[in-house]
Parts: C-alpha cells; sequence; structure tokens
C-alpha cells in the first residue's frame, strides 16, 4: 500500500483534512487532534495528514523546548506500547494507530516513535518512518541501529543521496564494515539503474514506469504486480505460471498465485484445484490456507445464488437452498477448523460471530469469551458478548461489558460509534433514559447520519 498525497485521496478524506488543519490554525488542538487522527484511521497512507498530525502533537506540548533531553521518557512504560508491539506482529497498521494514540498523549515518546517507524516500515510508508526517525536520530545520534533504519528508509523512499550520507557516516565511525560497505555499494547500483530517477519519485512527480530504461521489463512488473490484473494479462500470467508448476510442481509461491488469478477470474473451481494441491503438500496447510479454501468456497455458492433465474419456477426453492447450504457450510467449516486448531482465537471469534449472527447466543458467548483474550479482537468480542447478553435480558451484564469495552477503545471510529449505540439501547432498556441519551448525543455530535440516532435525540429535546 503506498503512501498518498493530497491529490490521491477521496474528497471526503480531503474535506476532514481540511477541517482539522483549520481547527489546527485557529488552535483547537485537541479537535484538530482528534480529526487528523481519524482521517489516518480510514487513510492510513495520507503523509500530509501524518504531517499535520505531528506538527499538532508538537504544538499541544509545547515540546520545542528540552525534546531531546525527554525523548525516551514519558509514554515508554505505557500498556499501549505493548499492545503496539503485539500487533505490529500481524497488523502494522493498527500498531501505527496505536502508536499515533502513544504521541497524541506524548509526542516526545521514544517507544512511541519507534512504533511508528518499525510499523511504517513493515506497511511499506518509508516516509512515515523518516519523520520519527529522524527525531530518533538526532536524539541518539551515535545509535547505530537507528541509523541504519533510517538510510533504509531514505533508500526504500527514494532519497538515495542521504541514505549515502548516513552510511558514509556511519563507514567513519566503523571503517571496514562489510555490511556498512555493501549497502553503499548497492546504493550505487541502485542510482546508475535509475540514473537519477529517485529524486522525481521522491517528489510525487515520476514513476518506476519512468525511470526504468527497459521499456518491456517495466511493462512486465506492472503486469505482474497491478493488484486488479486485465483478462489479456490475468490470462498470459495464467499460462505462464501453469508452464512453471509443470516444471516446479511443488512451487508455493507460484500455485498461490494461479490461485489468487482464478478467483480474480471468478473461476472458483480452478481456485479451489490450485489452493488444495497447496494444502496436500507437506507442512503447508495451516489455519489460514484453509481459511482461504473456506472463503472461495462461500463464493462459490454466492456466484451460484447470483446466477439463479429469478424468472424461474422454482427460484424461491433453489434460492432458500443454496442459502441454506451456504449458511450450513460456513458454520460447519468454520467449527471443523476451531476443533482442528483450538488454540487460534481468530478462529474462535469467527465461530461466535456466526453462531450471534445465527441467533445461536449461548454458544456464541461461549467462543466470544475465549476469542477477547485475542488482542486483535478483543473490542469486537466484548461488543458481541454484550450484545449477547442483551438478548438474554442480562442488561446489567451487557451494559458492564460495553462499557469496558469503550474504555479501551480511544479513537472514535465507526466500531466506537456501533459499541455506544449498543450500549445506549442497553441503557434504554434497563429505563435509564438520561443516562442512555447521553451515548446516543454522543454519536450525534459526530454523525447525525448514524441509524436512528437523530430520530432518538430529537424525540428527546422535542419532549423537553
Amino acid at each position: 500500500m503506498p503512501e498518498k498525497n493530497l491529490n490521491q485521496v477521496s474528497r471526503a478524506v480531503r474535506e476532514q483534512y481540511d477541517k482539522g488543519l483549520k481547527n489546527f490554525q485557529q488552535s483547537n488542538l485537541d479537535y484538530a487532534m482528534a480529526i487528523l487522527t481519524q482521517v489516518l484511521v480510514q487513510e492510513p497512507g495520507f503523509y500530509d495528514c501524518r504531517q499535520a498530525l505531528r506538527a499538532t502533537q508538537f504544538k499541544k506540548a509545547g515540546a520545542n523546548t528540552g525534546f531531546f533531553k525527554k525523548v525516551f521518557s514519558g509514554a515508554s512504560s505505557s500498556p499501549l506500547i505493548a499492545k503496539g508491539q503485539m500487533a505490529l506482529r500481524n497488523n502494522p497498521l493498527d500498531a501505527l494507530n496505536i502508536a499515533e494514540q502513544i504521541l497524541n498523549s506524548d509526542p516526545n515518546s521514544g517507544s512511541g516513535h519507534k512504533l511508528v517507524a518499525d510499523a511504517a516500515l513493515a506497511a511499506d510508508f518509508p516516509k512515515t518512518a523518516i519523520l520519527s526517525l529522524e527525531i530518533l536520530v538526532r536524539a541518539s545520534p551515535k545509535d547505530r541501529a537507528l541509523n541504519e533504519e533510517l538510510a533504509e528508509a531514505y533508500a526504500r523512499s527514494g532519497q538515495n543521496a542521504k541514505a549515502e550520507g548516513v552510511y558514509s557516516d556511519l563507514l567513519r565511525i566503523y571503517p571496514g564494515d562489510p555490511n556498512l560497505s555493501q549497502a553503499l555499494k548497492n546504493l550505487s547500483a541502485q542510482q546508475t539503474m535509475t540514473d537519477g530517477g529517485y529524486e522525481s519519485l521522491a517528489d510525487g512527480g515520476g514513476s518506476y514506469r519512468d525511470i526504468l530504461k527497459n521499456k518491456e521489463e517495466a511493462t512486465a512488473l506492472e503486469q505482474e504486480n497491478r493488484q486488479i490484473k486485465s483478462e489479456d494479462v490475468a490470462d498470459r500470467l495464467i499460462r505462464d505460471y501453469e508452464l512453471r508448476i509443470e516444471a516446479d510442481p511443488k512451487n508455493m509461491k507460484v500455485l498461490r498465485s494461479v490461485a489468487e488469478l482464478y478467483v480474480q477470474k471468478k473461476d472458483f473451481d480452478k481456485a479451489l484445484t490450485y489452493y488444495r494441491k497447496i494444502a496436500e503438500n507437506d507442512g503447508a496447510a495451516d489455519s489460514a490456507l484453509e481459511k482461504t479454501i473456506s472463503e472461495v468456497t462461500m463464493k462459490k455458492l454466492e456466484q451460484a445464488l447470483a446466477q439463479l433465474d429469478p424468472e424461474a419456477a422454482d427460484y424461491e426453492a433453489q434460492t432458500a437452498r443454496l442459502k441454506a447450504e451456504r449458511d450450513s457450510f460456513f458454520l460447519e467449516e468454520c467449527k471443523r477448523r476451531a476443533e482442528k486448531y483450538p488454540n487460534d482465537l481468530q478462529i474462535r471469534f469467527e465461530l461466535g460471530q456466526l453462531y450471534f449472527n445465527t441467533g445461536k447466543i449461548g454458544e456464541a458467548i461461549q467462543e466470544l469469551q475465549k476469542a477477547q483474550n485475542n488482542p486483535h479482537r478483543k473490542l469486537q468480542a466484548m461488543g458481541l458478548l454484550g450484545q449477547c447478553f442483551a438478548q438474554r435480558g442480562m442488561n446489567d451484564m451487557a451494559a458492564r461489558k460495553l462499557q469496558d469495552a469503550l474504555k479501551e477503545k480511544l479513537t472514535f471510529d465507526d466500531e466506537k460509534k456501533e459499541l455506544i449505540y449498543a450500549l445506549g439501547c442497553v441503557l434504554e432498556k434497563m429505563g435509564k433514559a438520561e443516562e442512555a441519551i447521553e451515548q446516543f448525543k454522543q454519536i450525534y455530535e459526530v454523525d447525525i447520519g448514524y441509524k436512528d440516532v437523530s430520530a432518538k435525540v430529537d424525540a428527546y429535546y422535542a419532549g423537553k
């Protein structure tokens, strides 16, 4: 996922960004920070917004004085650091959001900036990483690891001259170091290959296609890496991959690539054939692959539903049969995976969600209570548990669970709105009208169109 500039984001995102900038200029810093943070949840690669948020954080903290003395103090002991490090392993974008929460509270946090840098590099956001790495290196100019990470980020963002400068400085401290010498050679080779084109990339005015000398190679690279490939390109790649599979039938990467292309072409039977070949190889099958096979099978069933003729005499019966087959398959498949991988809390969450959606509340509670131990699904599991308790009339338990979830949810996004709305509904059932309306008013202030919040709040004030 590449980083984006102002012209590459949607109009709605630009409007929110402009609103955040306006509040920054008016020194409404808390509000500006909340808006800019939310924009980055929607568009994590929006670099201009990341810069604006960082400026807001420092302005609010008055960080110009004594910053470098404080940079490794503060939030390093925050529980959010541990949460961010856990997220970094599987979802760098989540880790990036958590890091910004840390910096919103303490922009001097060295641990927060390090989390930003690591998550940004993992997400392929080198310019975002540079924002924090330059701060960290200025605070600890002799830290070799930080300097090497900064050089890597410079190189990945196309700023080869700066990367070479960092490596050269390090070589003066560590003369003859083979790793540093090799890094410099690699940069020189890159520079020769691109003939200075990385400068235009860094400025957003060029592309890899423009700077590669071999235009045919550029076209091939674009075709192979384009996420959504045209029909003729997909067919050509499939032919190429299948020839490679004949020569090397256990090449997992090629098998997966051809399977993904067949999914794109909506030829789900052939896609499943290749995914199952992957699963047949010793040590290749895992929970993620089995989930993919399950999802492709679901797409095949959805496709069969979509292809039914609405004019057919048995249309209703066929629709009911296929929907029942689809729902039964998904539930049974998820149960099977849960039994096979009993410690996979992601599968436990999926199973609990399925039970909840099919009205099997007791079974849902059992699975969701396990799933809430998964840090990546904790809040969602707690929210669903609250709704399970509410459906059983256990409103006090439901309210307590939803309130606990809200204590951990810092960003005001759709997930938080759902939790607040569910809590408001539970408080209504408990006869706590004033407490309930306070929940709905929180949503009304930021999203008047959310569900029936407008009607609830308007009715409340009309009644007064």
